[in-house]
């Protein structure tokens, strides 16, 4: 398997805001995590420690050993409960502090009170049983800071990583065990311990048994909503705007009331939004860029637009405004179920839906290898690089390559559009995975043609355009517009959506996405002919029976649509 180049492929880039938060916040829990440590030492060469000070720094120690271990747990959960995907930058940090202290907890038992003596300190180990338990916790604990580097991930590999980490539980386990057994009179402080890992223990355990009810959800019905079942309909509060690149920003909704997110949805679905504008109610539909296994929000990233009158009533939006949503919907779905691998193909902000893919793989640990190409216009255009390059550091089975057709003179990495040439250098195993591709209409078709070049099966390819769709007809005229039940009629040039038509007669149709996505525009065509350059919210059955896609379709000759 060839190596796949993950890095920034050289030049310079500017930092985000959002970047330069995380680092201001990482050097903040850096220099607060040694403060107790270094408060310690003070006292101890200052001889304010009390009558016994080697027994204070080593009950000291102890604890903070504990309270390292239990936040370093407790970020997951938090992760996904509230959305807040950078807290997994600390978790590392966390965790290697849980260590430090660990070790000083020892060397102060082994050096200060021991006095370095070894048969002695087998001798009190023998005696005091709590001294083994506390040991073996600590040695299990030099695997965990031996491999917290990226370069040990990447050997270990995403499943071996992750079942070597696993000794963390057991490590909490021996460590509340060991704090529990040496208190003499009053327990209550470690029974507050077991109780707060138990909570954080249990958690996980709910996760791993719910995992099989996520895992058979596949590409159909989200989890927990029943086929057939109304689609949600309410109000979402925005949390927070940031900034991926100059001209996109993500948009962090929470549910109105502060609770979890009132709907379920699939890595991939989007969400529509009705948006009042210019005393009138606009629907656009837009990806969830998030993943579910973080129920506490979901993401929107969106690009404004020049002409975009939705995507600059979105950019004008500012945390606490509220939005009006419908979700979830869209079968542009994958969850890595009966899979061995996956090729994702973006172009631009057609990164979005991949987005949340890779971001559900990655927090279920799917030990299959993810191939995401991303073509983007500048280095300042690639939307999400810091997140993916961390992501792609910390789990070997992601691999990331950029390719910029308009780099600058800097830029060291790919130049071009995504070819048959790339495809070849990054993907082994190409015409065994399933494909996703997400971009400009152009783009998709493009590499369409490429993977079906290459051996790719037409049924293995999941495409969703991003943008007008391309009518490659070539057909030109004007012709008669009749809707049946309505008795509205007009002439309308085939380069206009029948959508558009209805809407200027005021024939009522309900529609969402205005892409071919959601199929919320379905109706049935009596007689005459039409094209459609998007088709993927029909089924096969449905494009038999007659069922078109209004916003789509365009007329070949005088058309009859039931409406």
């Amino acid at each position: 398997m060839s190596a796949i180049s993950i890095a920034p492929n050289g030049g310079s880039r500017p930092i985000s805001r959002r970047d330069e938060n995380i680092r201001f916040g990482k050097m903040v829990v850096f220099v607060n995590a040694l403060v107790p440590g270094a408060i310690l030492l003070w006292d101890y060469l200052h001889h304010t420690l009390g009558a016994n000070p080697v027994n204070f720094a080593i009950h000291t120690t102890g604890m903070l050993t504990l309270i390292f271990l239990a936040l370093t747990l407790a970020v997951t959960p938090l992760r996904k409960i509230t959305g807040l995907s950078w807290l997994f930058r600390f978790r590392r940090m966390l965790g290697l502090y849980a260590f430090f202290y660990s070790l000083t907890h020892f060397f102060i038992f082994f050096g200060l009170d021991q006095g370095w003596n070894i048969p002695h300190t087998f001798r009190e180990m023998l005696v005091r049983k709590y001294l083994l338990v506390g040991s073996a916790a600590i040695l299990l604990m030099v695997p965990l800071a031996a491999t917290s580097l990226n370069i040990a991930i990447k050997k270990l590999g995403p499943r071996g990583w992750k079942a070597l980490h696993r000794l963390t539980y057991v490590v909490c386990i021996l460590g509340v065990i060991h704090f529990y057994m040496q208190q003499k009179s009053d327990k209550t402080l470690s029974e507050i311990f077991m109780v707060l890992f138990g909570v954080l223990l249990g958690y996980r355990l709910i996760e791993w048994m719910a995992a099989p009810k996520a895992a058979a959800a596949g590409r159909g019905v989200p989890v927990g909503l029943a086929a057939g079942a109304p689609r949600w309909m309410g109000r979402l509060r925005v949390r927070e705007v940031l900034e991926e690149t100059p001209n996109v920003r993500t948009f962090r909704l929470a549910a109105a009331d502060g609770g979890l997110l009132p709907f379920p949805y699939e890595p991939g679905q989007h969400l529509t939004l009705s948006l009042p504008i210019d005393g009138r109610t606009v629907k656009r539909s837009y990806t969830i860029a998030s993943t579910p296994t973080r129920p506490g929000l979901c993401e929107l990233t969106i690009k404004r637009e020049e002409n975009g009158i939705a995507s600059r009533h979105m950019h004008g939006l500012h945390p606490g405004d509220l939005v009006e949503a419908a979700a979830p919907a869209g079968t542009f779905v994958f969850t890595g179920r009966g899979e061995k691998g996956v090729l994702l193909l973006a172009g631009g902000v057609g990164i979005t839906p991949l987005m949340a893919i890779v971001r559900y793989l990655t927090d279920q640990h799917w030990p299959g290898e993810i191939y995401l190409l991303d073509a983007n216009k500048s280095e300042r255009d690639i939307i999400f690089r810091e997140e993916l390059d961390a992501l792609a550091a910390r789990c070997g089975n992601l691999h990331v390559h950029y390719t910029l057709t308009r780099a600058a003179e800097g830029w060291r990495g790919r130049r071009g559009r995504i070819d048959a040439a790339l495809l070849r250098q990054a993907v082994p195993g190409l015409t065994e995975l399933p494909a996703f591709i997400c971009g400009p209409a152009e783009m998709i078709a493009a590499s369409q043609q490429l993977l079906r070049d290459a051996g790719v099966p037409a049924s293995r390819i999941h495409t969703e355009s991003f943008g007008a769709a391309v009518d490659e007809s070539g057909a030109t005229g004007v012709f008669r517009i009749s809707f049946a039940r309505s008795g509205k009629q007009a002439m309308a040039p085939n380069t206009r959506p029948l959508l558009q038509v209805a809407e200027n007669l005021g024939v009522a149709i309900d529609y969402d996405c205005r892409s071919g996505i959601c199929g919320r525009c379905k109706c049935r065509m009596i007689g005459g002919e039409v094209v459609m350059a998007n088709q993927e919210g029909l089924g096969a059955q449905e494009q038999a029976d007659g069922i078109i896609l209004m916003c789509q379709a365009r007329a070949l000759r005088d058309t009859v649509i039931d409406a």
